[in-house]
């Protein structure tokens, strides 16, 4: 069923191995795993899967099992980068994916395999992406909030539960001369990286290769799709939303500078509640993490969501130095101001070559 890789972790009683992802069996059983434990979409294989297509970067993963039934899981994503070295993330390009176990014996067997696999593999540090930090660990909290709430019963209760400063620029968006796409077609596909390029080189970070998100459309197939904001044929604002569990999980989006003015992402985040209560039967809206104290933040508590701090750990190696990937810390501010000012044509060619590492 898995590699053999079985290091004894007594606490645990359980068997741990390395998950053979390439055995459809395996995959299915997981995944079932993920739907009783309540797990992220970043928790399936299906995920790890995708990443792996899109960047090149080693879809892993480490499981527990006891007489024969997963007991515990835990995503994995085998990082090489020459500017940000090795590592193993939980879960690679996510902001969720720690481990998934029935008892804290297993979710600690399993970090302890985690380490042990980074040093087999020469990486560096291990980054789980949500749970408790084992012990010996460090944690990494208040650094980042998660915004999460009910969807509500109907289009008008949607427009009226969003705070009313908010809700006043989604009316103003309602007005605009704008139209609404949702799809999965190649022409969404190129809406979609035109606008989120555009965003993240204002922001001025490297985007991840059109690849990527690929992928994840090819893996999650009608579990995702693509909402356009456009004006007359210019695309505007777009995001690509995985749903799962009920949950919709608005991911990667963003909007050319014409979208402030038309408050087209206004009429994209409403637009997108309604379509996944509506079409999708979701009940809940995850509008992912940002920073604490940062602009996204603030514009999340805007539409009337509560933040919720997100946990995360790290392990790093003896004698190994910590991996710093996050764009927004102080080691990058000179970086990110030169990187605005490249073309933008520029920014995309050279972007995702650099993104690969920005797991």
């Amino acid at each position: 069923m898995n590699a053999p890789f079985r290091p004894a972790y007594p606490g645990s009683q359980a068997e741990i191995s390395i998950a053979d992802l390439g055995d459809d069996d395996v995959a299915q059983a997981i995944t079932a795993f993920v739907h009783i434990q309540g797990g992220s979409p970043f928790h399936l294989p299906a995920w790890l899967i995708a990443v792996e297509r899109g960047t090149g970067q080693r879809a892993r993963g480490i499981v527990a099992t006891r007489d024969g039934k997963i007991v515990g899981w835990l995503p994995l994503t085998l990082v090489h980068s020459p500017l940000f070295g090795r590592a193993l993330v939980s879960s690679g390009f996510a902001v969720d994916g720690g481990p998934l176990a029935e008892d804290t014996h297993i979710a600690e067997g399993l970090a302890r395999a985690a380490q042990e696999l980074a040093l087999r593999l020469s990486c560096g540090e291990v980054e789980l992406r949500g749970g408790e930090a084992p012990a010996g660990w460090e944690a990494i909290t208040g650094k980042h909030a998660g915004f999460v709430t009910d969807l509500a019963e109907d289009d008008e209760a949607q427009l009226l539960a969003i705070p009313r400063k908010q809700r006043a620029e989604v009316r103003k968006s309602l007005k605009n001369d704008l139209t609404v796409t949702v799809g999965t077609k190649e022409a969404d596909r190129v809406a979609h990286y035109a606008c989120y390029a555009a965003s993240v080189h204002n922001l001025g970070t490297p985007v991840f290769p059109r690849s990527l998100f690929d992928a994840v459309l090819r893996g999650f197939d009608d579990r995702a799709d693509i909402l356009t904001v456009w004006e007359g044929e210019q695309p505007l604002a777009s995001v690509l939303t995985l749903y799962h569990g009920g949950t919709a999980f608005p991911f990667w989006g963003g909007g050319v500078w014409r979208a402030r003015a038309t408050r087209a992402n206004e009429r994209m985040y409403y637009a997108l509640m309604c379509h996944a209560r509506a079409e999708r039967d979701c009940t809940r809206f995850d509008f992912g993490r940002s920073k604490t104290g940062s602009g996204p933040y603030n514009y999340k508590k805007n539409w009337g969501f509560e933040p919720e701090p997100l946990a995360y750990a790290r392990w790093t190696a003896p004698d190994a130095e910590a991996r710093d990937v996050d764009p927004t810390s102080d080691a990058y501010a000179r970086k990110i101001e030169l990187w605005k000012r490249l073309p933008l044509p520029v920014a995309n060619r050279l972007g995702p070559i650099i993104a690969r590492g920005l797991a």
